[in-house]
This record gives C-alpha cells, sequence and structure tokens, in this order.
C-alpha cells in the first residue's frame, strides 16, 4: 500500500428517509480542524437516492466537495449496497482519514467497509486529533508524524486508550455522536459536487425490506436538551424520579439518568448518559445521587455547568461539578425546586 495516494479527511453523511443526521454536521465540523494541520481538504460521503438537494447543506456545515452517489438501490439503509458504495468511494477517491458516525448506521457499516478495504477501525471514539505515533519517542523505532490519534474509553470504561493505524489507509473511526461540535453554518458556502456510481447488482446478500415500522417516541431526545436533570441509584426508587420530574419541569428541562438507573428498571434506555448511553453538552446538568463513575462521566463531562448533588462527599462526581452539594437528595432537591418556582413567580 503506497500511503503517500491517500489525501484528504472524509465523512459518511449519513442521511435517513431524505433528511441529514445532526452526525454529519458535528463529523464536518472536526473534520475541518483535522485537515488544517493536514493541509487537506475535507470531503463528505453522502449515499441514497435523489438526496442531491442535501449537498448545499453540507457545504454550509464545512464540505469543501461533496462525493454524491444516488441510485434506487439506495433508498433505505441495507448493509450490502450501502457497504460497496462506501467502499467504492474508499477504493476510488483514496481518504486518508475516514470518519463514520457510530449511530445504530454507522456501527453497521463502519466495521464492513473497514474490512472491504482492509484498514483498521477504532470504535466509538471520543476525541480525535492528529500528532505523532507513537506518542513517545522509542529509542529504535520511527515515529511517524501526523497519524489520526483516535481515543475511546476501553476495558469496560476503566481507562482511556489512544489508537493509531499508521501502516494502513485510511484511517477509519466511528465517532460517538454528540462529541464533536458542528462549526455555524457558513450560510451560501458551495462544494464541489462529484456524482459517482459504482453500479447496483442485487445478489443473495441484498435485504428485502418488506415492511418499515417506525417508533413514535413521546419523549424529548436527551441530546438536544438545554437543561438535564439526571438521577443515578442514589435516587433510590423508580417513584423518588419524581422529585427530579419536579424540578426538571421548574427549570423546562429533561430528565435523564446512568446505567445503573436503567439496568434496574427504573427508567428506559434512551434515557441513558454515559459511555453506553448518550453524550451529552446541555448548558446545565444536574448529576443527582450518581456517583462519577468514568463510564458516566465520559457522556456529560462537556456540559457547561455541572451541579452534582450526592450524600457521598468523596463521590468522584465532585472532580468534575462546578457547583456541589453534600447532603439528603430528599430533602435538598424540594427545596430547590420550590426555590426556583418562587424565584419564577417573582419575576412575574
Amino acid at each position: 500500500m503506497n500511503l503517500e495516494e491517500y489525501k484528504g479527511v472524509f465523512i459518511y453523511a449519513q442521511q435517513v428517509d431524505g433528511e441529514t443526521s445532526p452526525i454529519a454536521y458535528e463529523l464536518l465540523g472536526k473534520a475541518k480542524e483535522l485537515a488544517a494541520p493536514l493541509d487537506a481538504k475535507v470531503t463528505a460521503v453522502l449515499i441514497g437516492s435523489g438526496v442531491k438537494d442535501l449537498c448545499k447543506g453540507l457545504a454550509e456545515y464545512g464540505a469543501d466537495r461533496v462525493i454524491l452517489v444516488d441510485d434506487p438501490e439506495l433508498k433505505d439503509y441495507r448493509t450490502e449496497p450501502y457497504a460497496h458504495a462506501l467502499s467504492a468511494v474508499i477504493n476510488e477517491f483514496k481518504p486518508e482519514i475516514m470518519l463514520v458516525g457510530a449511530t445504530a448506521i454507522g456501527r453497521d457499516l463502519g466495521p464492513t467497509v473497514s474490512a472491504r478495504v482492509q484498514t483498521g477501525l477504532t470504535a466509538d471514539c471520543t476525541s480525535l486529533e492528529i500528532g505523532d505515533f507513537p506518542i513517545t519517542a522509542v529509542p529504535g523505532q520511527e515515529q511517524k508524524k501526523n497519524q489520526l490519534l483516535m481515543t475511546r474509553p476501553a476495558f469496560g470504561g476503566n481507562t482511556i486508550a489512544t489508537i493509531a493505524c499508521p501502516n494502513n489507509r485510511p484511517q477509519m473511526a466511528t465517532v460517538r455522536p454528540g462529541v464533536m461540535q458542528k462549526i455555524d453554518p457558513i450560510k451560501g458556502a458551495e462544494a464541489e459536487i462529484v456524482e459517482f456510481n459504482p453500479g447496483f447488482t442485487p445478489d443473495n446478500k441484498y435485504v428485502t425490506i418488506k415492511e418499515i415500522v417506525k417508533a413514535v417516541s413521546t419523549t424529548e431526545d436527551i441530546m438536544d436538551a438545554q437543561v438535564l436533570v439526571s438521577g443515578g441509584r442514589g435516587v433510590g426508587s423508580a417513584e423518588n424520579f419524581k422529585l427530579l420530574e419536579d424540578l426538571a419541569d421548574a427549570l423546562g428541562g429533561t430528565v435523564s439518568c446512568s446505567r445503573a438507573v436503567v439496568d434496574a428498571g427504573w427508567k428506559s434506555k434512551d434515557l441513558q448518559v454515559g459511555q453506553t448511553g448518550k453524550t451529552v453538552r446541555p448548558k446545565i446538568y444536574f448529576a443527582i445521587g450518581i456517583s462519577g463513575a468514568i463510564q458516566h462521566v465520559a457522556g456529560m463531562e462537556e456540559s457547561d455547568l455541572i451541579v452534582a448533588i450526592n450524600k457521598d462527599e468523596d463521590a468522584p462526581i465532585f472532580s468534575v461539578a462546578d457547583y456541589g452539594v453534600v447532603g439528603d437528595l430528599n430533602k435538598i432537591v424540594p427545596k430547590l425546586t420550590e426555590a426556583i418556582k418562587a424565584e419564577k413567580a417573582a419575576k412575574g
């Protein structure tokens, strides 16, 4: 493999039902950052059927070029045709870096494509940067420059690993939604559009979709919430979450939780924050009865303001909190809720 042939930072611009997924814009923001020290261009790979209109949005969020693979076989996501499309793009255009969102689709597509193009894949990354590898020079070993350093939780979240792929291209990673930040859109920005179609001949690996049944959620996506009131095992019971719901209502926020709460059956998985849940960036994050294990902190440490309430003064959550209150949440939370309601009433 001639590594010098591989140039540019590519992202897979996921779309569903003709709408660009937010993760595509987040990846473009990170791609712009990674491309700067490499003096490289940013390319978005858009795959679907009748989706050319989405190119404009990708340009406004940082794409210098959009490779459009548009074919009726790509109307709905299926592993085989989508993997064929993205693999063909990589083999034809030879990106140095290929980023895919760690969504349900990306976690299926990324590993399949990396195997086909014979490169490595670092999954579920929480940080990406350009640097030297090995990070610390080793006597007798070449320290390669301008490598993609991919960081992710490892060993159940008990440590953080930084991984590189120095001998193969592209350097591939899937990235957790909500971790990277999209740039402010540049209105009127344009990108070069390259239409590419490797041809699609259905075979026995093509799944036939008989019916699509969409679940209807009645709860707000916690990744979109500006205020989150999150509860852990220390809340005590499912019924006791009423205290947190009252506080969230007073603040105009949303309730979320830790993995221990989901495992106990008190709340649903879609409300879970953390390494195995969702990564959130609210303006205010209340961590109530949450110890602060690294798995949970990984999903909320980028919140603008973190308030922790816990009866254990040595709880790890206090090390990442901006404000900490040591005490019984059953007494503190109701008083806090009443104080907020009184303040709002006083302001009319």
